[in-house]
């Protein structure tokens, strides 16, 4: 049980980061060498390993497996170096952006793994944006050293050209692909060597003296690769960014490390350098502007995702809490900012990929799993004491696809009412009904939304649906006063979002001109 003396301590010894990048970037696979190092999994399964049944230990979901891709966001814990490590593994397809943003507004640091290949791709553009909104602090990994890849003056350039933020290396590689001899490790002043047992020393680490050179023999002096290395290093030294503790934790200035995941090779290095810097819990921000210290005594969090049948054999509904300030304790009674509904909160839980264990404490910067019966949504504060508490609005996205959805088998209504309801409440797609008639609408921002929603209805819910698309529209709500029912039209369809709110779905920009030229007095909304 933790008392009011050690709150403090143990706040901060939490470190609560988000992995981001863009697709196949390895963001899976370096949060399973993390887990590995901090002894929370034996082994890693690997996404490409499909055939053999090995699946990425923070990829629980049926789909994910059959693709290898993530589509949602993980939560793991463990220990390393005294430090109570939370780790949000976000997806990395674009179609699932909407829930990486909150997962992103419930962490304290963000890891941006990059192809060194491949360099800045289009997601990881749109994630650090969000990263930079905030003004978290990042931490990049330039991954797949042991591919080909570009030149690593070339990713500097284009990491700090392309995201705007400055760059401070903090190894460097010693060759790629084939030839990966190793890192120059310009914070520690040592060399890393890639395959230890390939050189005489067979030692993991070369500690260089104070001109950063080796000392004495050693078979890696005679390959042409370190002077290479030596004068970039040495580059490095004088014509780059100045090292700025202060400007990491505002995040104007990005640490770079380079490594493999697959191999290993470069991660622990990264995670123990990583921690030193990586911020403790922050404050947050109430809706009146009142600032919350993690190291309150007053227990308060909020609700950034809410995730269904995480456990197939139970069909449970779990809320993913963001602990702001106090310490959580079985059985503690809180208040629903939303709704002022007491309630007392006894069955929770910690993640660990697809394990959990109960909670019996945990304290701000932790990220716990409530277990719920349809109490919460997303966005939601709960809180302890008599002050109200409530958080900012997590963002929201409108729409752009949206499909007519119906229950394939009648006779299953029950449970195709069921599994929407529960499906929506998850956040990943949105809830309409036509205004008249009551027809299930489902908007989504990607595609690949629809699929996973038809995926889970068939396989959590027992519920085949046949989707037919209404194609791209924009998404305007109304004010009821100001609403005429004879006012919808094809190209501009009346519905109702899930709170009853009125709305319309114009067909293109046009339609919505067009609308706003014969209805100038009613006032169209991208979002309540």
């Amino acid at each position: 049980m933790i008392n009011k003396k050690d709150l403090a301590k143990e706040v901060n010894r939490r470190r609560t980061f988000a992995i981001i990048s863009h697709p196949d970037a390895g963001k899976t696979t370096i949060t399973e060498q993390l887990l590995l190092f901090g002894g929370a999994i034996r082994q890693a399964g690997t996404v490409k390993a499909k055939k053999s049944g090995k699946f990425a230990k923070s990829d629980w979901m049926e789909i994910e497996k059959q693709r290898g891709i993530s589509v949602t966001s993980s939560v793991m814990q463990f220990e390393y170096d005294d430090k109570r490590i939370n780790i949000l593994d976000t997806p990395g397809h674009e179609d699932f952006s909407e829930d990486t943003y909150r997962t992103l507004m419930a962490v304290d640091a963000a890891v941006m793994v990059v192809d060194s290949a491949k360099g800045i791709e289009e997601q990881t553009k749109k994630l650090f944006k969000v990263c930079r909104m905030r003004g978290i602090p990042i931490f990049t990994f330039m991954n797949k050293l042991d591919r080909d890849g570009r030149e690593p003056l070339e990713l500097i350039e284009e990491l700090e050209e392309v995201l705007e933020i400055d760059a401070y290396p903090l190894n460097w590689p010693i060759g790629s692909g084939k030839n990966l001899k190793g890192l120059y490790d310009l914070y520690h002043n040592r060399i890393e060597l890639f395959r230890p047992e390939e050189m005489n020393s067979g030692e993991r680490f070369i500690h260089l003296n104070d001109e950063g050179e080796i000392e004495g023999e050693h078979e890696l002096k005679n390959e042409s690769l370190y002077d290479q290395v030596l004068e970039e290093a040495l580059l490095l030294k004088e014509a780059g960014n100045e090292f700025s503790e202060e400007a990491i934790s505002r995040g104007k200035l990005t640490p770079v490390f380079f490594g493999s995941a697959l191999t290993n090779f470069g991660v622990q290095t990264f995670l123990e350098t990583f921690l030193q810097f990586a911020p403790e819990p922050s404050t947050q921000e109430t809706k009146e502007d009142k600032i919350i210290q993690p190291t309150d005594e007053e227990f308060s969090g909020f609700i950034f995702k809410i995730q269904a049948n995480m456990d197939p054999n139970h069909r449970d509904r779990i809320a993913f809490l963001r602990i702001c300030s106090g310490k959580f304790e079985k059985g503690i009674d809180v208040t629903l900012s939303r709704s002022n509904k007491k309630m007392r909160l006894s069955n929770s839980t910690q993640f660990l990929a697809e394990s959990r264990e109960a909670v019996t404490d945990a304290v701000a910067g932790d990220i716990i799993g409530l277990y719920d019966t349809g109490n919460f949504q997303i966005g939601d504060t709960i809180y302890s004491g008599k002050t109200d508490v409530t958080f900012k609005d997590l963002p929201q996205f409108t729409p752009e696809l949206f499909v007519r959805v119906e229950a394939k088998n009648v006779m299953k209504q029950k449970s195709f009412h069921k599994g929407i309801n529960q499906l929506v409440q998850e956040g990943a797609i949105q809830l309409y009904k036509s205004y008249h008639t009551e027809t299930y609408i489902i908007g989504a921002v990607g595609q690949l939304q629809f699929e996973v929603f038809q995926h889970r209805m068939n396989n959590e819910y027992n519920s085949e649906v046949v989707m037919t698309s209404i194609g791209s529209r924009i998404a305007r709500w109304v004010d009821p006063k100001q609403l005429d029912e004879n006012m919808g039209s094809s190209r501009n369809m009346l519905v109702r979002d899930r709170f009853d709110n009125p709305l319309f779905l114009f067909e293109n920009q046009f339609a919505m001109r067009w609308f706003s030229d014969k209805y100038p007095e009613v006032e169209l909304t991208a979002l309540l």
